[in-house]
């Protein structure tokens, strides 16, 4: 596979998004839904981040988009509104080829050049050992914390792990009044 492009997704995009999404709910254990939802689902989520600036992201090769990535609210709560968590979705066919390592090190570099200052990785099925675990800890990511059996799925019991990485100057200096969760929670007061 050469390098797919990396670029924002749109709208246009969410049929494929759904699609992958879709697989990943079916087969796997990433995401603690038991059913996909629809696109129309899907394009509401991608239009809910979208209004409020936050980086989404698609990887694509000649037209088709192979994966996606991107950062939302981790809590909803305004005192929350510098932290992101980070989601990553790949097409069955290009898992384990390095294409999860580009999106998420974009996603990090959007996310810090919003301004904001830590991200996180909330990982379904948990282990140590399973892809989404590696591709944080290779990005930098740490270890947050594991909450067993959070999920049930497939007939077995999920864990959920947390991982973390700081954003910039972290929590080692003050919020930055141009950066976007900033200037969004001064124009919401």
């Amino acid at each position: 596979m050469d390098l797919p492009l990396l670029r924002p997704a749109t709208q246009a995009d969410t049929d494929a998004i759904a699609d992958i999404y879709a697989d990943a709910v079916r087969h796997g254990t990433a995401s603690y839904e038991l059913e996909p939802p629809t696109h129309a689902e899907m394009a509401a989520r991608f239009e809910v981040l979208a209004a409020g600036g936050y980086p989404y992201l698609v990887a694509e090769d000649d037209g088709r988009v192979l994966g996606y990535a991107y950062a939302g609210p981790f809590r909803p709560r305004p005192a929350y509104r510098f932290t992101v968590e980070d989601s990553i979705y790949l097409h069955p066919e290009v898992k384990g080829r390095g294409l999860g390592r580009l999106l998420l090190k974009r996603l990090v570099g959007e996310a810090e050049a919003l301004g904001f200052r830590q991200m996180i990785a909330v990982i379904g099925d948990g282990k140590a050992n399973i892809a989404s675990v590696r591709l944080h800890a290779a990005l930098g990511f740490t270890h947050a914390g594991t909450i067993e059996g959070t999920g049930f799925k497939h007939g077995r019991w999920l864990d959920t792990v947390f991982m973390r990485k700081a954003l910039n100057e972290g929590v080692t200096a003050a919020p930055d009044p141009a950066s976007l969760p900033e200037r969004r929670f001064r124009n919401e007061r």
